[in-house]
């Protein structure tokens, strides 16, 4: 059996990476995507190793200690890290995983992990990338110039991605995405393994 395969998605806040995200998940139930673990608390409605798994600042700072994360950054005062735990068993039974998370999550990833693919998704331009933030209607004009300089900042380090997409439509970004995930699968290296010589 096949060993699966850690895909890293990033990209600027208002991309549209978890519409892709979601799409490809709904297309390929053989994906596992991985659930962040934070120390806030959970918000109506979510479930505890469902939308995120929540942990005690205690038994954060415990995981940091043992070496139980693969990334992990503070933010607005609160603890988020991807565990290596889940990752590791969903690529075990050969399922490939998506990482949802941000530049320097990603960079923290490939010192531990050298063999995962980083994919950079982008807009097709930034003006259309504030009209996506705006046409949210969930911030005022303030963050969403925050959000922008930000993403322009990061902009920069996409150039040291394995794959770069630009998500100018949902079904173009996923299938590029799709395309990507294969020819992984496809390095000499990995397909000469299955070969019974």
């Amino acid at each position: 059996m096949r060993k699966g395969k850690t895909f890293i998605i990033c990209g600027p806040s208002g991309v549209g990476k978890g519409t892709v995200v979601a799409r490809l998940l709904a297309s390929d139930p053989s994906l596992y995507f991985s659930v962040s673990a934070t120390t806030r608390p959970p918000r109506p409605g979510e479930e505890d190793g469902v939308h995120y798994h929540f942990l005690s600042m205690e038994q954060f700072e415990q995981w940091i200690a043992e070496d139980q994360f693969l990334e992990h950054a503070q933010f607005v005062g609160n603890r988020y890290g991807t565990p290596r735990l889940y990752v590791d068993r969903a690529m075990a039974q050969g399922r490939d995983v998506l990482l949802d998370i941000e530049i320097q999550g990603a960079e923290q990833v490939k010192r531990k992990r050298p063999d995962v693919v980083r994919i950079y998704v982008a807009p097709p331009s930034w003006a259309e990338l504030e009209r996506r933030l705006i046409g949210r209607g969930t911030e005022d004009m303030e963050k969403v110039r925050s959000r922008l300089a930000r993403g322009r900042e990061e902009f920069s380090a996409a150039k040291d991605f394995d794959y770069f997409v630009i998500n100018d439509t949902v079904d173009r970004a996923v299938e590029e995405l799709r395309a990507i995930m294969t020819a992984e699968h496809c390095r000499p290296e990995e397909r000469m393994a299955l070969i019974d010589r």
